[in-house]
């Protein structure tokens, strides 16, 4: 990673206690997160086919934010960190791949998150559903692209972590 003297700030912004344990038990967090995100897709799919009695259903568009959530954390989580800090000069061939990717990810994280919203704010508000089982799947949409970006996030900061026990940023 990088140096002592290559930090952007002075002082350390977030400390976290260096050990397996605790990173472990961080990534089963990250997981906890996906795997809830998961679950809210699947439960306004589930309530919109089988329970629901208006005329409004999940479709593959409502899906669509969701996959863009998972495709960017995974894009995110891929890239070698090394790459990014890697002290070779602006122009390196492969730290310029890698930060492109990077940002590729966050791209398809922020679509996620925006698409989550733009189908909450067409497809629910603005027809008028604003009765709370029907308007729950366009929030557990939401929901679902949220925790995605917080699993991502903390996966991000757990791999993050150097050996003197700061976030370098």
């Amino acid at each position: 990673m990088s140096s002592e003297g290559e930090h952007l700030f002075r002082f350390p912004i977030i400390k976290l206690p260096n050990s397996r344990t605790v990173r472990s038990v961080m990534v089963y967090i990250a997981g906890a997160l996906y795997a809830i995100g998961f679950w809210l897709v699947v439960d306004a799919s589930v309530y919109s086919k089988t329970v629901n009695a208006s005329v409004v259903h999940v479709t593959f568009v409502d899906w669509i934010p969701f996959i863009c959530s998972t495709l960017g954390m995974m894009v995110i989580n891929s890239i070698d960190k090394g790459q990014l800090f890697n002290s070779e000069g602006f122009g390196s061939g492969l730290q310029w791949q890698a930060r492109l990717v990077l940002f590729v990810g966050f791209s398809l994280l922020a679509v996620g998150i925006a698409g989550g919203f733009l189908v909450l704010i067409l497809k629910f508000l603005i027809k008028g559903f604003n009765s709370m089982p029907t308007l729950g799947m366009g929030l557990e949409n939401v929901g679902a692209n949220f925790c995605v970006m917080l699993s991502c996030i903390l996966l991000w900061i757990i791999q993050n972590i150097e050996e003197d026990q700061t976030l370098s940023l």
